[in-house]
């Protein structure tokens, strides 16, 4: 006889004990990993508040290292967390922001504290001769203002020369040299290799005998229009360069360009001594080592023992610390707002780096609801892309004048094709003599590839409804009717584009197509022809927008950047990293590399953009506006 208790404990089965045993295991990992991570950003928080890296201070008697690495851009090409976490895991992109170098040049001019400048440029990245030459014009006043600077270089590209160039001193290591080589442009031809070796045809239609962007791929070398234009603001540009270092130098013009093309004898009579040849023609003062450059500077300044230079100095980052104010989102002063549209315009959103259609209008849309905004600068380098794209954020800087707020178009070292298409409506469109614009034109291009297919002995083959159906299939020949529909399409893109521009202009459509053509202008060029208002830089576009704008005298406005905000984790993240053992510590526990293949945005280029027009996403037509015109 078997008794029973009703308070007795169930027994499970073994099956549900392995039930509830794994869901138990489960629940503690869970609570364990996030109390593990919960308890490390804890950490570096705690760390960053209570251990965070002083500032160091600025002392009288300074000198300033001007020595930035990388391409001058408009903007970072990758986010503030990407761009931290990359720094501390050795795999950043090194690029420098023009406004962040201006802004320290500017500075140093009026700091006292500041006694001379040591300018470092061998080590920067051609980007494009305007915004060199807004440099060297900041560096020139940076002089006139009683700073002196000295200019050190272990070996200077001719690029890199034209700032260094503006130094009251120019010293070159005795191992060191430099080569003014003149501008070129020389591009790889693929229709052998694609049409005869791999069997892919290129089918090309444009408007405008100098639209020379996708003639690589249907032609084995630069046809004669192409040549002819690129030389001809390639000699403009090349003349002023001259100009500028012969002024700078106080040689002249055309000895120092007769120098350039006795290059060779000039070398063999320096014995192949670069460095010779330079102090002989003047370009540099005298052949130094660093260290002997820093004793010169420790003399003439303030020695400092503790410091690896042995010279009173701080890094141009270190100082653009100290003259940027952290309130600067706070000033209730009236803002001229500046977006930024670099890079290839591509449609929808895109990653910093290139100018998306859906993104970059979203900016602009933002600047016309913010009250705080009474005028705006679109800063634009841009070679182009695609039409659609340009147009959305065109129809913006439209809304925007239509909302009572000016609009002006600063353009920076390339603003060419779909470039000017985003520019062309503004109030004003102000551009550096070197910059590179125009290419007004259009062009499409589709590959078909029955020929390579048939190299591996595939074809293609079926019925359709109509003519037409699965005639856009790269797998098949194009037919003639095909390309009849396209070259409509192409000629009806090129007629909106030089119309938009006769209106936005004030000129007639036969007066733009004159200058149109997809040919490509100097800035100098395209003010002569009436496509440019303005010679002037940024800070010239941002006083005659608020001129425009009735906002008053400098300092009664401010200026304000419109970027995709961040959100609180990116904002925290890079915030963490500015600590040194916040920094150490991401470094060694890996989170920076893991991190990073999340964070970090894709990397877009030529090739990229050339991939994106030929898919053409459900469009039978893509009509592009894209200039392949950078030195």
């Amino acid at each position: 006889m078997s008794e029973t208790y009703p308070n007795a404990p169930r027994r499970r089965g073994p099956i549900a004990r392995v039930v509830v045993g794994a869901w138990d295991a489960l629940n503690f990992t869970r609570r364990l990993v996030f109390n593990l991570l919960f308890l490390f950003l804890l950490v570096v928080v705690l760390v960053a508040i209570f251990s965070a890296e002083r500032a160091k201070p600025l002392l009288d008697r300074t000198t300033l290292v001007i020595a930035p690495e990388g391409a001058l851009v408009e903007q970072f090409s990758v986010d503030p967390v990407s761009r931290a976490l990359g720094k501390m895991s050795g795999q950043d992109v090194q690029e420098v922001r023009l406004r962040d170098l201006l802004r320290v040049i500017e500075k140093a001019a009026d700091d006292k504290r500041i006694e001379r400048v040591l300018l470092r440029t061998d080590r920067m990245a051609f980007s494009g001769y305007a915004s060199l030459r807004e440099v060297a014009d900041a560096i020139g006043a940076l002089r006139a203002s009683g700073k002196e600077v000295i200019a050190f270089g272990e070996y200077f590209g001719q690029a890199q020369y034209l700032l260094a160039a503006q130094a009251n001193e120019v010293y070159m290591d005795p191992y060191g040299g430099m080569v003014l080589e003149g501008i070129g442009r020389y591009r790889q031809y693929y229709r052998e290799g694609l049409q005869e070796k791999l069997g892919v045809d290129i089918h090309l239609f444009k408007v405008g005998e100098y639209k020379s962007a996708a003639e690589p791929y249907v032609l084995d070398q630069a046809s004669p229009e192409a040549k002819e234009a690129d030389l001809y603001w390639m000699n403009d540009i090349w003349r002023r360069f001259v100009g500028d270092i012969a002024k700078a130098r106080g040689l002249d013009a055309a000895a120092l360009s007769a120098a350039v093309d006795a290059l060779p004898e000039g070398v063999q009579a320096a014995g192949g001594d670069l460095a010779k040849l330079a102090v002989e023609q003047k370009l540099v003062d005298g052949l130094k080592t660093l260290e002997e450059v820093q004793q010169l500077l420790a003399e003439r300044g303030e020695a400092d023992e503790d410091s690896d230079s042995g010279v009173r100095e701080m890094a141009w980052d270190a100082y653009l610390k100290h003259v940027t104010s952290p309130m600067a989102a706070a000033d209730a002063r009236p803002q001229v707002a500046v977006v930024v549209a670099e890079g290839t315009i591509m449609d929808g959103e895109q990653n910093p780096g290139n100018v998306g259609g859906e993104s970059t209008s979203a900016l602009l849309r933002a600047a016309r609801e913010d009250d705080n905004v009474k005028a705006v600068v679109l800063r634009v380098d841009s070679p182009g892309g695609g039409v659609f794209a340009s147009e959305q954020i065109r129809r913006e800087v439209e809304a925007l004048k239509a909302a009572g707020k000016p609009v002006v178009a600063s353009m920076g070292d390339l603003a060419a094709s779909g470039g000017y298409w985003i520019s062309m409506d503004a109030d004003a469109i102000y551009a550096d003599p070197s910059t590179i614009t125009g290419s007004i034109g259009i062009f499409g291009m589709i590959p078909t590839i029955p020929r390579t297919l048939e190299k591996i002995g595939v074809r293609t083959d079926g019925v359709g409804t109509t003519r037409f159906a699965g005639a856009f299939d790269p797998t098949r020949s194009l037919q003639p009717g095909v390309g009849e529909v396209i070259q409509s399409v192409i000629d009806k893109g090129y007629r909106d584009f030089t119309g938009k521009v006769a209106a936005a202009r004030g000129r007639s459509v036969e007066e733009i197509d004159q200058v149109a053509r997809g040919r490509v202008w100097s800035g100098a060029q395209a003010k002569e022809r009436g496509l440019v208002d303005e010679f002037g830089g940024l800070r010239d576009a941002l006083a005659n927008a608020a001129e425009r704008a009735g906002l008053g005298e400098a300092g009664t406005w401010g200026v304000k950047y419109v970027e995709k905000p961040l959100t609180p984790f990116e904002s925290f993240v890079a915030g963490m990293a500015e600590s040194r053992l916040g920094a150490t510590m991401v470094a060694r526990t890996g989170f920076a590399d893991r991190l990073l293949m999340q964070a970090m945005p894709g990397v877009a280029g030529d090739l990229r953009f050339i991939e994106q027009a030929l898919s053409r996403d459900g469009q039978p037509v893509k009509a592009v506006v894209h200039c392949f015109c950078m030195p």
